[in-house]
């Protein structure tokens, strides 16, 4: 496929446009702040954010964009005004006026030429199709996990990445945790010797399907726009119990269930510990006798998705073992080492509780350079596949088996109907 124009918002351009004049420009006073001087980013210098869908897990990430100086955060849309008005609160709190936008509709957010890029903390329902009206707009995006609801999803966000040249992160803050990038790091260069088996942990092995509850009374479209909360996902009835309570959209659509919602995590680390960020395992199995699921990798690796076993380091927990040693590691940001030998010297930061704020200062030093980040769309894209394939043979019941270059499962048409859903009316992917 032909590679896309980037597009480059107005203010980029002016920007570019601004310093070129100024190269040829005669001397002026130029006040300190604008050279960014005492700590002070120049306006220039600044990212201007915008939030889509900012409840309690999207209220906690801007607490981690706002401290940082070189965000503007401007601008905030949700489908409920309760919402919207204590996010605007918030942010106009924190720089002393009243200029945060109220949006009720993102595209509306979208089509200022003036946000650089956004927070989409929407429920997992919409993150795929809110991403790719994002990147269609010109924006980079940090997006909370789970990414997408299903393999077919997966696919279409990161090659709409690849062709817009928008910048990625997804919400799997782990791979910017020391203790964390340290264990994958030591099974991904071989200091575990040849690697046998990574270990997950799930949320649970069960899987779900969408929730349909009686009709209620549906509030005023501007206190909650119904219909824009279902977004894609198939209509039904309004009921505050799927607005408010653990609704169909956590459970990620047509399948879904606990490894989905933390395999987007654990899978995810898992992943970047065998070296998959482009590929994915290509055998998966029901859960056995022990409720573990087992997934074997083409080069032989097994992942093991299991609920027990651990030991006591917090939430979270990943293991990787080699023939020469293992690690272990958890939300309390400790390792556990087979050998004091793997440390080689080094001291591995312990930072526990999981702060987002480092994954969202990768985020946002790659916007400025345009790298990739740790948790880019090509990494959230196999990593999610994983969660969904595993997820298929839970709710299957038997075995499947995946080609990642077709990316399709191998003779199983009743494993292949389920890589994909249909979106409502009128949203699309592709």
């Amino acid at each position: 496929m032909s590679q896309q124009p980037v597009v480059l918002p107005r203010r980029r351009f002016l920007k570019t446009a601004a310093g070129a004049a100024a190269a040829l420009a005669l001397p002026q006073l130029i006040p300190g702040t604008a050279l960014g001087k005492d700590k002070v980013v120049a306006p220039s210098e600044r990212i201007v954010v915008g939030g889509i869908g900012i409840g309690h897990r999207g209220t906690y990430d801007l607490s981690c964009l706002l401290p940082q100086a070189d965000v503007q955060f401007v601008a905030v849309c949700d489908v409920k005004a309760v919402r919207r008005r204590a996010i605007k609160t918030l942010v106009d709190k924190k720089y002393g006026n009243k200029n945060c936008r109220m949006y009720r509709d993102f595209r509306d957010l979208l089509a200022r030429d003036d946000i650089d890029a956004v927070l989409i903390a929407t429920g997992p329902n919409w993150h795929a199709t809110a991403a790719t009206y994002a990147a269609r707009a010109g924006k980079d995006m940090y997006c909370e996990k789970p990414c997408t609801k299903n393999i077919s999803q997966s696919l279409l966000l990161a090659e709409t990445m690849r062709r817009t040249g928008r910048v990625f992160q997804a919400g799997t803050q782990r791979r910017s945790l020391p203790h964390f990038a340290f264990a994958c790091e030591l099974a991904r260069t071989g200091r575990l010797g040849k690697l046998r088996t990574v270990y997950a942990h799930p949320a649970g092995m069960t899987t779900v399907s969408s929730g349909w509850l009686p009709a209620e009374p549906e509030p005023p479209k501007e206190q909650v726009d119904w219909d824009l909360y279902l977004g894609p996902a198939a209509w039904r009835p309004f009921n505050k119990k799927l607005l408010d309570g653990f609704n169909f959209e956590k459970g990620g659509g047509l399948v879904g269930g606990g490894v989905l919602e933390w395999g987007s995590h654990c899978v995810d680390l898992c992943q970047w510990a065998v070296g998959a960020d482009h590929t994915c395992p290509v055998e998966y199995n029901p859960p056995d006798k022990n409720r573990h699921v087992v997934a074997r990798y083409a080069n032989g690796v097994k992942l093991v998705i299991r609920e027990d076993g651990w030991l006591p380091l917090g939430s979270c927990p990943v293991r990787f073992e080699g023939d020469d040693g293992w690690v272990e590691a958890g939300d309390s940001g400790k390792l556990v080492l087979s050998s004091p030998a793997l440390l080689a010297g080094r001291k591995v930061e312990e930072i526990g509780g999981y702060p987002a704020t480092f994954h969202v200062r990768n985020f946002l030093d790659c916007v400025k350079t345009r790298a990739k980040p740790r948790a880019n769309a090509d990494a959230a894209c196999y990593s999610h596949i994983t969660c969904h394939a595993a997820n298929i043979a839970i709710f299957l019941n038997r075995q499947v088996k995946y080609d990642p270059v077709k990316n399709e499962f191998l003779n199983d048409e009743q494993a292949n109907r389920l890589r994909s859903e249909a979106l409502r009316e009128p949203w699309r992917l592709s």
